[in-house]
């Protein structure tokens, strides 16, 4: 497309600095409408100030749709760099609604987030921003970022619609699998109607013999306590953990990964609670993970050594294993019967052991030498041909919660 006369001086003008010529020229540029393109997306990278990349940015938004369109093309040809194409994208109002929507089914994940990043600004109840939502959730794609907190946001308006479409005959199998996704993701469990939770439990009963692989590495950062599979049964009380139900061991795993949500209670009206998982039995000893602060406290040190105690009174035998490599920690607790007997620590390149009478046979050495002798090496689950019985079980840190509030997907 041709350059209109007058279009270039306009756009000269956008690059002068004086905020009364810029306006004057955001105006013009506007009523040139989608001619203006051309030369606005070729000369917006030039400079990177910010009031200059405003006078563009209004510009594209008055123009509307052409300008969305133009922007997607110009990004999808490396035209615009990897700066613009994100701020580009945030400029256009509700008459790109739909343009939004369908941004956001790309599959590249990078123009897809783009897309839901204006849903979300926009704020915009949309059909069309429901069934972008349907297909992410139906082709297995995660919500992290701007299409959680989309769905979050327009959770009170689009869940009745999803649960209409799970019960629709008229929808695909994968509509109505994206729309019970959906509706896990934004509601929990208890976001299903009784029919739905059954068939969600009966998938979680199938499914518990599966690969223990995946429990967490220990690359960067990890934290777990160790107990005897035999007397395993006394860390829920230990801990304080409530209504365990069997789940596979990687839907254990993420859901204990997941952040703490607020339940307010009368006692407490910023409460806190999260979910612990306790694997299977694991070359004899089970192993726990959750969240360090809702398991185990505040007060780093002295919190490890009260729970590694109080387990250990619980099950006979315990173990709390804790590496951080960016902060420099790396640290291990063994009690046994409520009594520390052996402990661990280097931080920041301090080694302290308990014990400095060192017998040969005595455990030494950081998280990752220390846990395949005193218990399991995580990273050697499922690798070597670890021993596994019985099934893993995830419960929660309240006693009035249950697990049907906790939104977010988990993998079965």
């Amino acid at each position: 497309m041709e350059i209109e006369p007058g279009i270039e001086a306009l756009i000269e003008e956008l690059d002068t600095g004086d905020s009364a010529r810029m306006a004057e020229a955001v105006e013009g540029l506007a009523a040139h409408g989608e001619h203006a393109l051309p030369g606005l997306l070729g000369g917006v990278g030039a400079d990177y100030a910010a009031p200059r990349l405003k006078a563009y940015g209004e510009v594209l938004g008055r123009i509307g749709p052409p300008a969305f369109d133009a922007v997607l093309a110009a990004s999808r040809t490396e035209e615009l760099n990897s700066w613009f194409t994100p701020r580009l994208f945030r400029v256009f109002d509700e008459r790109c609604a739909g343009r939004y929507a369908a941004l956001a089914l790309e599959p590249d994940v990078h123009l897809s987030r783009y897309g839901f990043e204006g849903l979300l600004k926009l704020r915009t109840d949309s059909e069309a921003g429901v069934r972008a939502l349907v297909a992410l959730a139906a082709r297995g794609g995660d919500f992290y970022g701007a299409p959680g907190e989309y769905i979050r946001l327009m959770w009170d308006s689009f869940a009745p619609r999803l649960r209409e479409l799970c019960r629709d005959p008229a929808s695909s199998r994968p509509v109505r699998r994206g729309a019970l996704g959906l509706l896990i993701e934004g509601g929990g469990l208890d976001a299903l109607d009784a029919r739905d939770r059954v068939l969600v439990e009966r998938l979680l009963r199938v499914t518990l013999p599966g690969s223990v692989r995946a429990v967490p590495d220990t690359q960067l950062s990890a934290w777990w306590l160790a107990v005897p599979g035999e007397t395993y049964e006394g860390v829920f009380e230990a801990l304080g953990l409530h209504d365990p139900r069997p789940v596979p061991v990687q839907t254990g795993v993420t859901a204990a990964m997941c952040e703490e949500i607020r339940s307010p209670s009368p006692k407490d009206p910023s409460r806190g609670i999260s979910r612990a998982f306790v694997t299977p039995e694991l070359d004899g000893w089970r192993l726990v993970f959750g969240q360090f602060r809702q398991l185990v406290g505040y007060d780093d040190w002295n919190d490890m050594v009260a729970t590694v105690e109080r387990v250990s009174a619980a099950c006979g035998r315990a173990q709390l294993f804790y590496v951080d490599d960016a902060g420099g920690a790396d640290i291990w607790f063994a009690a046994e019967d409520g009594r520390m007997v052996r402990q661990y620590a280097a931080e920041g390149g301090w080694d302290d052991d308990e014990d400095d009478d060192e017998d040969p046979d005595d455990i030494t050495g950081g998280v990752r030498d220390a846990c395949g002798d005193l218990s399991v090496d995580l990273d050697l689950v499922g690798v070597l041909d670890t021993v596994v019985r019985g099934h893993g079980w995830l419960a929660v840190t309240a006693p009035d919660m249950g697990h049907g509030q906790f939104p977010g997907l988990l993998p079965v």
